[in-house]
């Protein structure tokens, strides 16, 4: 039996349906990932479907008592509620009591509360929700919101954008919904919180209904994918790598039909512009067949173009981009950069990885020039024009229209030496020309994103700095986005926690290790992912060696029975043994040192040599190790009494 269902779904906004008699429905156990352009109202289908929008005409079911939670892409949150009130407010009655009883138990810890009041208070509470059966709720609660790593005292006014996500999805999952409809959920949240997120909708077992544009997280976790493509909901089992397969097929099907009906349209408009020669019954059905193809030819809504990207990298900048040696920069206690050096040059494409508040920006700050290190020095090229893309979208006037933004006191662009009108211009990031007029304001997410990349693009950049340029942009934008940067010839830098698109675009990353260390390595997010697992994998199994030598150690001298006196150590023997834990540690000191050493990606680069005769080294040093730790057992096994 389905939870959710949608029955000859029809929705418009103005002339355009977004919904044109769709069907829809959500069984249990299902995890359904809806895709489609911007703008074609997959945000729309979501609200009908918990009601908190309406349709045209057509049905939405729900399953009689199902428990629906929805987690909107800009969630409604009070910003003077606490954390632990806003995960409450969607428990009813239940949800005063909790928040009232939450706030009472804290008053009680201060000092100058009076406590008889406040005892007396918390008692009355304490016997309302026991006869409401409430403490489940409460348990419940703070497991969820311990569990998302949120303050529950913070006032959700003084959280970052990151942070209201988890909290929106806190408070979501908090009522333990049978059914969880998300909107583009990973918006705003680090790479480490996307994966963590992954893990915790997979684990929960809840029925998901999802919008996103991040193709790693929809990979992993959708179970079917659903597309709305001109106002028809069309199903495609499987993952986002089966969808793109079944989709070309099914494009190349619609472009083969289309032709065919084009070319009959085309026989018969040459028909009857000859002239009926007589008026037999077959002539009058030639004109009532071409009457129909014409109606059908009408009806028939093309597929939405693809947006138009050009970038103009202009004249090349120097060799050299930026040079930093021993870079640090702190604010107040917090260090944020920690003795950083790097080597930047022309045509490098990089990506910076942290979590949030690593200080991605305060590096891009210091690269550019922006701000000026604690210490440290910093070198850079010449020729620089910059073009910075704000995830915030400040660069944007609200009420400046769209031509405004875009070419501001002029009608043309130029691009690549060419001059183009800015309606043209518009029409290339796919904006009618009847919108070119109207007011940045009235843009969703995924348009504003598109009109900030439309205005970086329109002037000539050799440093590109890309901030988060991935949210709400649709997957066919973003696979665009990605071949013109890839064939950009400039210097890009790029912070994104996109991870298909790191992986895609970037050369080499720039990554936080915490405490305001950074190191650079070779490759998009899946290469330093990788380095990173075997490098914990290698430390995890030299430990365990170690022990396991320890242990054989222990039990080869506990087990050796005890030796006749001809075989006891000679004087030699017993000045090697004693000599042996002295040689075993240095060893030991030498292999650390050797390890640390090989564990930086540019030594490969600098000095490949000296990287190669490490190496080798540290393979000596293992076999030299183990052929100690045996002479080690033998002695200590004849030196037994």
């Amino acid at each position: 039996m389905p939870l959710l269902k949608l029955d000859q779904a029809c929705l418009a906004f103005g002339h355009v349906p977004l919904l044109d008699h769709a069907d829809f429905q959500l069984d249990p156990g299902e995890r359904v990932a809806l895709i489609g352009r911007n703008g074609t109202g997959k945000s729309s289908l979501l609200a009908a479907l918990v009601g908190q929008g309406s349709l045209d005409d057509g049905q939405v079911w729900r399953q009689p008592g199902v428990k629906v939670a929805y987690v909107p892409q800009e969630p409604p949150l009070e910003p003077d509620h606490s954390v632990f009130e806003a995960v409450v407010s969607g428990l009813g009655e239940i949800s005063r009591l909790l928040a009232d009883y939450h706030q009472v138990s804290h008053a009680m810890g201060e000092a100058q509360a009076d406590h008889e009041v406040l005892l007396q208070r918390l008692q009355h509470l304490q016997h309302e929700l026991e006869a409401l059966g409430a403490w489940t709720w409460q348990v419940r609660v703070d497991q969820v919101i311990a569990r998302f790593g949120l303050d529950p005292d913070a006032r959700v006014g003084s959280l970052s954008g990151g942070q209201k996500k988890r909290l929106a999805l806190a408070q979501a999952l908090a009522i333990t919904p049978e059914v969880l409809l998300l909107d583009e959920p990973t918006n705003h949240l680090d790479i480490g919180a996307i994966e963590w997120l992954e893990e915790l909708l997979l684990e929960s077992g809840v029925t998901l209904f999802f919008i996103t544009h991040d193709r790693r997280f929809l990979d992993r976790l959708a179970t079917r994918v659903v597309e709305l493509d001109r106002g028809k909901l069309a199903s495609f089992p499987g993952n986002y790598g089966e969808y793109q397969r079944r989709k070309e097929a099914q494009l190349q099907e619609e472009s083969v039909l289309n032709r065919k009906f084009d070319k009959l349209l085309k026989e018969e408009e040459v028909w009857i512009r000859k002239g009926v020669e007589a008026r037999r019954t077959r002539a009058v059905f030639r004109v009532q067949r071409l009457e129909q193809l014409r109606l059908q030819r009408a009806a028939r809504r093309e597929r939405l173009g693809k947006v138009q990207m050009q970038l103009d990298a202009g004249a090349k900048s120097g060799e050299l981009v930026v040079e930093m040696h021993d870079v640090c920069k702190a604010y107040g206690e917090q260090v944020v950069v920690r003795g950083f050096s790097t080597r930047i040059l022309r045509g490098d494409k990089i990506g910076l990885i942290g979590p949030n508040g690593a200080g991605k920006t305060t590096l891009l700050r210091l690269i550019l020039g922006e701000l000026a290190p604690d210490s440290g020095q910093v070198r850079r090229g010449t020729k620089m024009e910059v073009a910075y893309f704000d995830q915030f979208r400040t660069q944007l006037d609200p009420e400046a229209s769209l031509a405004q933004v875009i070419s501001p006191g002029s009608d043309y662009v130029e691009i690549g030496g060419a001059r183009k009108h800015v309606i043209g211009y518009l029409e290339d990031f796919l904006f009618a020309p009847e919108r070119a007029r109207s007011p940045v304001k009235s843009l969703s997410g995924g348009e504003r994103n598109r009109l900030l990349l439309a205005r970086l693009f329109a002037r000539p950049a050799n440093v590109l700095v890309l901030d988060e340029p991935t949210n709400d942009l649709d997957v066919e934008t973003l696979e665009l986005l990605e071949q013109l940067l890839q064939d950009y010839d400039g210097t890009l830098f790029l912070v994104s926690h996109d991870r298909a698109f790191l992986d895609n675009v970037v050369t080499q990353t720039l990554a936080a290790e915490g405490d305001g260390s950074w190191r650079e390595y070779a490759g998009g997010y899946s290469d330093w992912a990788a380095y990173k697992a075997g490098l914990e994998a290698a430390q995890k199994q030299q430990v365990r060696e170690t022990e396991a030598r320890k242990v054989a150690a222990s039990g080869a001298k506990k087990a050796e029975p005890a030796k006749p006196r001809g075989d006891r150590l000679s004087w030699k023997e017993q000045r090697e043994l004693e000599a042996l834990p002295e040689r075993i540690t240095a060893l030991e000191a030498e292999q650390a040192s050797l390890t640390a050493r090989l564990e930086d990606p540019g030594l490969y680069q600098r000095e490949p040599e000296a990287a190669r005769q490490a190496a080798e080294r540290l393979a000596a040093i293992d076999e030299e190790l183990l052929e100690l730790l045996e002479r080690w057992e033998v002695l200590e096994a004849k030196a037994a009494p």
